[in-house]
């Protein structure tokens, strides 16, 4: 009797045995499964990384060509632009829609010649149609503590969208306004003031936020900030880049 239970015991021990291999066998499939796929994914997101600055480069020389084009061709050359660079924003924000996209490489940012790098982007490739920049000397002045990239990306967008909703010969300036727990990169532009027909709504004397744009929002939210576009017609626009105050490293103006 024993005997027999000793049997039944080593073959139920042999079964439980069985039964936790095919199940450790499974999970490690399932595991390799979800790495090829996030490996695709993260490809897929480098990739439409590439051709959403792909599409913005032409869009942005087209639309700095459409001012020296005679009237009678100048407009539809304009609206082929603003096609490429909607279609641009679109690709950027599945891009960033991505498994894994937001992820922050935080480091020590010098504000000033990120700045200048990205207005010198969109004004080259406008080419004799870019506008009139200016960028105050505190906004220069700034070190923070964030993800080039991701900051570099939201500027792109945002000064992109200023670029696209002015004409040649206007003024875009760039400014930072503190508060007592944030601090705003704020981009003024002087162009119409009216929302796109493909923007919804966020209220009277605001507008809102294209799918590139409000890919530029979620990377500032992953900073902790925001990204709002307040417009008034007739008068301009302005792209507030919010930061929390705890990541601003050195503000020599406010010191």
């Amino acid at each position: 009797m024993e005997t027999k239970l000793l049997v039944a015991a080593a073959a139920f021990a042999v079964l439980v045995l069985a039964g936790a291999a095919f199940a450790l066998n499974r999970l490690r499939a399932a595991e390799r499964r979800a790495d090829r796929a996030a490996r695709q994914a993260e490809a897929l997101g480098r990739c439409l990384g590439m051709i959403a600055r792909e599409l913005e480069a032409p869009g942005l020389s087209l639309l700095g060509l459409a001012a020296r084009l005679p009237p009678a061709v100048a407009p539809d050359v304009e609206t082929e632009a603003r096609r490429l660079l909607n279609l641009a924003e679109e690709v950027a924000d599945h891009f960033l829609s991505q498994p894994g996209s937001r992820g922050l490489a935080e480091n020590r940012i010098p504000l000033g010649p990120l700045l200048h790098e990205t207005v010198s982007t969109v004004s080259q490739l406008m080419g004799d149609g870019a506008r009139h920049w200016h960028v105050t000397p505190e906004a220069e002045a700034l070190v923070l503590l964030a993800d080039r990239r991701a900051l570099r990306r939201a500027l792109s967008q945002s000064l992109a969208r200023a670029a696209r909703e002015t004409r040649s010969g206007d003024r875009i300036a760039l400014r930072v306004v503190r508060a007592a727990e944030t601090v705003a990169l704020v981009i003024e532009d002087e162009g119409a003031g009216l929302p796109r027909d493909d923007l919804s709504g966020l209220g009277e004397g605001t507008r809102g936020l294209s799918l590139g744009l409000a890919a530029a929002r979620e990377l500032m939210r992953a900073h902790g900030g925001e990204l709002t576009l307040e417009a008034a017609p007739g008068i301009g626009a302005r792209t507030w880049l919010t930061l929390p105050r705890g990541r601003v490293l050195e503000d020599p103006v406010a010191a």
